[in-house]
């Protein structure tokens, strides 16, 4: 969304693109699951009255939305992709496949994943937990506008002080945020380390991928 109020920003998407083709160029395995709450979210059309499951389908088309226009951004940036989502919409985007995921990454292309996992009630931290599973990713890396996990709000709490690694147990024993607990707990079971850092400050993603202390490093 950029600096806009709604919609898609293209100096952001050619900042994202800048900041993921560092890493590609590295050699690194890279999938992608991308919101939709820059065109639309599910929960705010319940809260308005809509059927939940409708609002969900529909930030479902939301996140193929971005999820185009982020496959074009890194195109542009010469980057070979693929999008893959988990609605059948096969004249845009492949259906996923695992197996066809997994090559596509062997074969140095990034893959991005749409519509989140397909089913309404699931959020796209949730897909991107269950994509990393299925795919057998290293590590999942969350990239929001906060620089970290922090004791308490930090934008409402001056005294909030920042973690730089945690363990699955201590989130929930402080009851911290760092994303919503099915998600949480699918990564909890199947041993799949979270690291959350700002995804807007230029470099931050290839340190991280360089094995620098950026962000938070949620772990066993």
């Amino acid at each position: 969304m950029g600096d806009r109020q709604y919609g898609i920003d293209p100096a952001r998407l050619a900042d994202y693109a800048d900041e993921i083709k560092k890493v590609h160029e590295l050699g690194i395995e890279i999938a992608i699951v991308i919101g939709g709450g820059n065109i639309f979210r599910g929960v705010a059309g319940a809260s308005n009255g809509m059927d939940r499951v409708q609002g969900d389908y529909m930030g479902m088309l939301a996140t193929v939305i971005n999820g185009m226009a982020l496959q074009g951004a890194l195109e542009d940036k010469g980057m070979k992709t693929r999008l893959q989502t988990a609605l059948k919409m096969e004249s845009i985007a492949e259906p996923y496949i695992k197996r066809r995921a997994d090559r596509h990454l062997e074969k140095g292309r990034i893959v991005i994943f749409g519509a989140g996992t397909g089913n309404p009630y699931f959020t796209t931290d949730t897909a991107a937990v269950l994509r990393g599973v299925e795919i057998n990713a290293d590590v999942i890396l969350k990239g929001t506008r906060v620089d970290g996990v922090y004791s308490a709000d930090p934008e409402k709490d001056a005294s909030a002080t920042k973690f730089n690694y945690i363990s699955f147990e201590d989130v929930i024993k402080k009851n911290l945020n760092v994303m919503d607990s099915t998600a949480f707990t699918l990564s909890q079971e199947n041993k799949l380390p979270i690291v959350i850092f700002d995804m807007n400050k230029s470099g931050n993603l290839l340190k991280i991928c360089k094995g620098e202390n950026i962000g938070t490093e949620v772990n066993i």
